[in-house]
């Protein structure tokens, strides 16, 4: 049975509206001087502080932590401001998948899995009622390779429940195939959702245990026994 539920944020849980985009850009004028600084980046699946890595490399400026904190401190900022003028979401199914879970007898540990950092991540999900649903998680900031952060959240799942976890009592859902990558990084089972912007076909290719088009077609019966 699974005793730990590893969510993916953006695309998974939530559609915020682009405002992480869209705070990134901002940032990349406000304090880097760099217009369209996001033009040539790609977002779906990947940590934070990569894509900010990749936004360095590309107009040569130096990757040190002083500009990662600038960077950062900045986003948060203008993140919670964002989130308040566009018009995000909570995705279907994603509040009865995590009330049944909450309810299941021997109820899994629920956490996140998320290319975001943490602020970033409480910031979202404190936005739209969800932050307190969950109790560990796996940031961006914690490691910018992602099949690293499944190691991490496994770890921490381990160290709150007291207990090895073989991969099968394991569930990683997201919506892309680098979350299906993580899952299996860890040997874990991976539940796929086409609500981010990979559609069905595309997730499927990639071999997930399951393919849903969004989380109320869940059947918790099937993904947790």
């Amino acid at each position: 049975m699974v005793r730990l539920v590893l969510f993916d944020i953006d695309g998974t849980l939530i559609r915020s509206g682009g405002a992480g985009e869209q705070a990134f850009a901002r940032v990349c004028v406000s304090e880097f001087g760099v217009a369209n600084g996001t033009a040539r980046l790609r977002f779906a699946g990947r940590t934070d502080p990569s894509i900010v890595r990749e936004f360095f490399q590309q107009h040569e400026i130096e990757p040190s932590a002083e500009n990662f904190r600038r960077f950062f401190d900045r986003y948060v900022f203008y993140l919670d401001h964002l989130l308040t003028q566009l018009d995000g979401c909570v995705l279907p199914g994603v509040q009865g998948m995590i009330g049944e879970l909450a309810g299941w007898p021997q109820s899994p540990l629920l956490g996140l899995l998320t290319g975001n950092i943490r602020l970033g991540a409480q910031i979202k999900l404190g936005h739209y009622q969800l932050w307190d649903r969950f109790r560990m998680g796996a940031f961006g900031d914690d490691d910018e390779d992602r099949n690293q952060l499944a190691v991490i959240a496994r770890e921490q799942g381990e160290r709150i429940l007291r207990r090895k976890l073989p991969g099968e009592d394991i569930l990683v859902v997201g919506d892309t195939p680098r979350d299906i990558e993580c899952a299996r990084a860890i040997g874990a089972r991976a539940l796929a959702v086409a609500t981010g912007n990979y559609p069905f076909a595309d997730l499927s290719r990639h071999s997930p245990t399951w393919t849903v088009e969004s989380l109320d077609q869940v059947k918790v019966t099937d993904v947790m026994e």
